[in-house]
């Protein structure tokens, strides 16, 4: 005896919502697991010449993600990148999970075997607690720590100052990041710099007055969900379209450069927004 029309049809829309599921589920893990290099170039009239053509990776907000045994994956992918620094700009754990065994000195050993390789907090340490022992591991480990420090790098005869800052939730008596330029300026004259700052929502109203060159930050999670011609639909602070949520900016003076980061936080997901490893070229024009 045939089936009756309507249970078939019934039994097609069922397929069908069965596998739109299972392709958005496969969309979504994609979205959030598969690595995309982006690269930059960036032009200043004040870069010295020795660092035409220097490139930096920028790696932030990790949230403990991993990209394959060891994150293999992004190993491979900032290996074949080549670049004379490395830039950690915080949240590399993430207050709403277990640090996984071994994870920190793995990712600092391997990082730091590739080129010299930088780290700044981001808020999600702070929160998380033992930032001083963290930072002691990844000194351990190979990695250079910048709590609202400066010093210089040196390239082909010449040299620019990098300074990094700690993250606003950290311990309330320390230095200013106005206090960190102020001492950067009194030791190093004018010099071409770059600061990394995890918090891409001061830029405008507090790191791009500083005089930084270029500011690199993070934070953003590039607004978390990306919508074509409009860029990150949601912030942190659940503001909708947030400014300076990826990629270059600029404003009273000073370039920006936002990563859009490579983890999630706690159960978060990613949507049109894979995990970046941005590559930033600098040139002198």
């Amino acid at each position: 005896m045939a089936k009756h029309p309507r249970n078939r049809r019934l039994f097609r829309t069922l397929r069908r919502l069965l596998l739109a599921v299972i392709l958005l589920g496969a969309f979504l893990w994609w979205s959030n697991t598969s690595l995309e290099t982006a690269s930059f170039d960036l032009t200043f009239t004040d870069l010295p010449a020795g660092f035409e053509g220097c490139r930096a990776v920028v790696l932030s907000d990790l949230h403990t993600a991993e990209f394959g045994a060891g994150s293999q994956r992004l190993l491979e992918a900032v290996q074949e990148a080549e670049p004379d620094y490395i830039f950690l700009t915080g949240d590399l754990l993430d207050q709403y999970r277990p640090v996984p065994e071994g994870y920190v000195e793995q990712l600092a050993d391997s990082l730091s075997a590739i080129a010299p390789t930088y780290y700044i907090t981001g808020n999600h340490e702070w929160a998380l607690g033992g930032v001083p022992a963290l930072k002691e591991l990844l000194i351990t480990h190979g990695v250079t720590v910048l709590s609202n420090q400066f010093l210089p790098l040196e390239r082909d005869g010449d040299a620019i100052v990098l300074a990094g800052i700690d993250d606003p939730n950290g311990y309330a008596d320390q230095k200013t990041p106005e206090t960190v330029a102020a001492e950067l300026y009194a030791a190093c004259g004018d010099p071409f710099w770059v600061l990394l700052a995890h918090r891409n929502d001061r830029f405008e109203s507090q790191y791009s007055l500083l005089g930084a060159d270029l500011v690199i930050s993070g934070h953003a999670h590039g607004g978390i969900i990306r919508l074509p011609f409009l860029g990150g639909l949601i912030s942190h602070d659940l503001e909708l379209f947030p400014d300076y949520t990826a990629g270059l900016h600029e404003q009273n003076g000073s370039a920006l450069f936002v990563s859009r980061g490579l983890g999630n936080v706690g159960a978060s997901f990613r949507l049109f927004n894979r995990p970046e490893v941005a590559v930033l070229t600098l040139h002198r024009g």
